[in-house]
């Protein structure tokens, strides 16, 4: 299967950096240069992973991103010359994968594709459904329900309540739902759990305050907790 590839940057050289040795990889190259072009072009190409740019003229990437989440399931890498942690976390809370920072090497570029798109390829050849209190996933579509009613999830959120919801009452470190979340070497910071996890309280628990399904187990990781 070839994927095809969302590149989103205001800068010409940038695209132009990523596109030649991404085509080399075997990937369909779409690109855009501004937020409005990258949701149209979305519409039109249906990608399977958008890499994006956080500084674009008129729309930011992180409205960019909200916005893209609502036209379908997608990997999200943003790329942005920020470096404090309160970006990255801005950045994964919207639902972002992924962050890659500027300058970067396009090896580390396309391992990070690779990875995101291992869980999406992962997820879709799963054959399990699992039911867990008002919860239902199913592995094979990457999909969650809350009452019959579909809750949407990145890949990496999706991995990570997979993970949980596998073994109630089993307690993950941080570092432990990274690596089942990326299952590849690359270096991520472990506090970025902490983003993932909260994103998806917010979609999952009727009260995100007082889980009753991701459960803090403090000084540890986190549990699931079967809601009840």
């Amino acid at each position: 299967m070839t994927h095809t590839l969302l590149l989103v940057d205001d800068e010409a050289g940038v695209i132009d950096f990523m596109r030649s040795f991404l085509q080399q990889e075997g990937y369909h190259i779409v690109t855009a240069n501004t937020g409005i072009d990258a949701l149209n072009k979305a519409k039109e190409a249906n990608p399977s992973l958008v890499v994006l740019d956080w500084m674009l003229p008129g729309m930011n990437g992180i409205d960019v991103c909200r916005e893209l989440l609502k036209i379908g399931a997608m990997g999200i890498i943003m790329v942005t010359a920020r470096t404090e942690e309160s970006d990255k976390i801005n950045g994964l809370e919207v639902g972002a994968d992924d962050y890659l920072t500027k300058p970067f090497s396009l090896r580390e570029l396309a391992a990070r594709i690779r990875s995101v798109l291992r869980r999406m390829d992962g997820n879709a050849m799963a054959p399990q459904t699992m039911e867990r209190g008002e919860l239902t996933l199913s592995e094979a579509q990457c999909r969650v329900w809350k009452r019959d009613e579909e809750t949407p999830l990145t890949p990496t959120e999706f991995k990570m309540l997979l993970t949980l919801a596998a073994k109630p009452g089993i307690v993950y470190s941080r570092l432990q739902l990274l690596q089942a979340a990326l299952e590849d070497d690359i270096l991520n910071d472990e506090r970025t759990v902490d983003a993932h996890i909260s994103r998806i309280r917010k979609k999952i628990e009727d009260d995100p305050a007082n889980p009753l399904y991701v459960q803090t187990v403090y000084g540890f990781g986190y549990r699931f907790g079967g809601g009840k």
